[in-house]
């Protein structure tokens, strides 16, 4: 990949990031600083999800949307549990700590063969 194509891909996802918190901007305060509290989690916990776009926080953005746009509280959209939520956000999703444990895992295998 040429020097060029990781500037455009760069600037194409920053592109793609601000439109995604333009989105975030608007909604209602209490849903800002939920949704900004689920992003620390998850970009804390790692779902491998996160590298490749912004689906899963997109995700969380249009049900927040959908909620706001009901007048329904975020508590209502999340349940009282913000930590819950995010835990069955990501349950059968493959984080980081999995990939590295992973490979701990076949070094440890080979190392005992």
């Amino acid at each position: 990949m040429r020097i060029q194509d990781i500037i455009e891909e760069k600037k194409e996802w920053q592109k793609k990031w601000r439109a995604h918190m333009a989105r975030v901007k608007v909604l209602p305060q209490d849903y800002q600083i939920v949704y900004k509290e689920i992003q620390k989690y998850l970009f804390k916990v790692g779902p491998v999800e996160l590298t490749e776009g912004t689906g899963l926080l997109s995700g969380i953005i249009d049900l927040f949307e959908e909620g706001a746009v009901l007048g329904k509280g975020v508590l209502e959209v999340t349940g009282s549990d913000v930590a819950a939520f995010c835990d069955d956000l990501v349950k059968d999703s493959k984080t980081f700590a999995d990939i590295i444990q992973e490979s701990v895992d076949q070094e440890v295998n080979k190392t005992m063969k």
